[in-house]
């Protein structure tokens, strides 16, 4: 098979973000000693650089290249500069930590590209294939990051786990993408999708492909009840890969499901939107409930990451555009939340000290009123309480779910949602009205405030004026 030069166009993030990571990690290794802040400039070059290519190629025809294995689409353009714009307000938190706790070195921003190269890829991929290999450079790259503090037994615990489960994950999705494989003859989402649309395929092994496949995406989300490993990971991590673990993968993933749920297997939906109804229900309360009798922040969160993976997958289970575009909207406002919440650890860490308990947010509006504000909107739009922009991010979900007539699916959610109030919101009481533990001043460096401001601004900002990313969520399933 020839391919022309021109098919390599749609593929210029990629190539561009795999090759700066390839140059990255070649200039780590020697001049990483002399230059120690060389790898962060490049990689946030690089990400800006990315962001700037992808939202570019917006308003280009969809095309379908290399063979049918890789896909640029409005969808892909739009999720490929969140990827990238995420990326880099995690680095930009994550540089301040190495100075609180002396751990992280240049690899770190070099295994975040690669890993940020697996999201791009499976944002674009147009077979089952592409899929699976974007899904595996992803996460490799997140099992090393999480054992980055060799000499930490939590982090190497979590390490373990991410990586046993996350191989019996990928097994059982690559055994479901191989009976799909075999029922309709192809791995080209298009022609699984027209396959499927023709009827006449063995039902019982669609059955089977599909629970599979249904399987290995909730892992990757983090649904109930394929969750074990959530809470482990996010609080063995280290906070700086925490921080970027709990954010733009779950872009990823979402694109994922849209590729294989929603694309290849859409006529299928009646099937799979059962599955999906049970995983949000569960994910809903187990998470929202099972947060409230958590003392580390960072678990807190975790359980908090299920909640919310529970709301999102409300959007994708409506099987509607509108439904598509809510979940997508979703998907990068809660990683916009995400980065903060976990960037305000890092803000309050210091030498030899990791502030992921709750008591460590005692009376924080007494030692800065601002931070202390800034964490108020942050919890305050992860609650769902408007302005913020997770009060409108929830509020789309819901309606695409009643416009399916599933009011009885959104009562839920909502029942859930108050519960899950109390624990964020018990965060604010800690800031504001109880008393410091310590009186131990916050030096924070200036980029540090300077992204911690922008971070909760930014969510404010986005619930007052929600109207511009909504739109653009909303055209890209037109």
């Amino acid at each position: 098979m020839t391919i022309a030069a021109t098919e390599f166009a749609p593929l210029l993030t990629e190539i561009f973000v795999v090759s700066m990571a390839c140059l990255i990690l070649v200039t780590e290794a020697f001049a990483g000693r002399r230059y120690p802040r060389i790898s962060y400039t490049l990689a946030q070059l690089t990400l800006l650089l990315a962001a700037l290519i992808s939202w570019s190629m917006l308003d280009d025809a969809t095309a379908v290249v290399l063979g049918g294995t890789f896909v640029h689409d409005p969808m892909a353009a739009v999720l490929k500069t969140s990827i990238a714009l995420i990326t880099f307000g995690a680095f930009l938190y994550a540089r301040s930590y190495p100075a609180a706790q002396g751990s992280l070195r240049g690899e770190y921003y070099v295994l975040g590209l690669f890993a940020v190269s697996g999201m791009l890829v499976m944002v674009s991929a147009h077979s089952l294939l592409t899929i699976y290999l974007g899904l595996e450079l992803l996460s490799l790259s997140l099992y090393a990051m999480v054992a980055f503090e060799r000499d930490s037994a939590t982090a190497s615990e979590a390490a373990m786990k991410y990586f046993v489960l996350g191989a019996l994950a990928s097994g059982m999705l690559l055994y479901g993408m191989s009976m799909l494989y075999g029922a309709t003859g192809s791995l080209d989402i298009a022609e699984i999708a027209t396959v499927l649309s023709a009827g006449g395929t063995n039902s019982m092994i669609l059955v089977f492909a599909l629970s599979f496949i249904v399987v290995g995406l909730a892992f990757k989300f983090g649904a109930v009840p394929f969750h074990m490993w959530v809470p482990d990971v996010y609080h063995g991590a280290p906070t700086a890969v925490t921080l970027f673990l709990g954010s733009a993968p779950k872009i990823a993933a979402f694109a994922m499901a849209m590729r294989l749920l929603a694309e290849s297997m859409g006529s299928l939906v009646m099937d799979w939107q059962g599955m999906l109804v049970i995983l949000s229900v569960l994910s809903l309360a187990i998470g929202n409930v099972v947060a409230i009798a958590q003392t580390n922040i960072k678990r807190m969160l975790a359980y908090s990451t299920i909640s919310h993976v529970g709301f999102l997958t409300l959007g994708i289970l409506a099987g509607t555009g509108e439904g598509y575009s809510a979940a997508m909207f979703y998907a990068i406002t809660y990683a916009l939340m995400a980065i903060g919440g976990f960037g305000m650890i890092i803000l309050l860490s210091r030498a030899g000290f990791e502030a992921d308990a709750l008591d460590d947010f005692r009376g924080l509006n007494a030692r800065s009123p601002w931070f202390a504000f800034m964490m108020l909107i942050l919890m305050f739009s992860m609650a769902g309480v408007p302005p913020t922009v997770g009060f409108y991010a929830k509020l789309s979900v819901l309606q695409a779910v009643i416009h399916i007539d599933m009011v009885w699916l959104a009562m839920v959610a909502v029942l859930f949602s108050i519960i899950g109030a109390f624990y964020y919101l018990r965060i604010v009481k800690l800031m504001y009205f109880d008393e410091p533990a310590g009186e131990t001043t916050l030096s924070v460096s200036a980029d540090l405030q300077v992204a911690m401001s922008l971070n909760g601004l930014l969510v404010l900002g986005l619930g007052l004026f929600p109207g511009g990313l909504l739109a653009l969520c909303a055209r890209v399933f037109v």
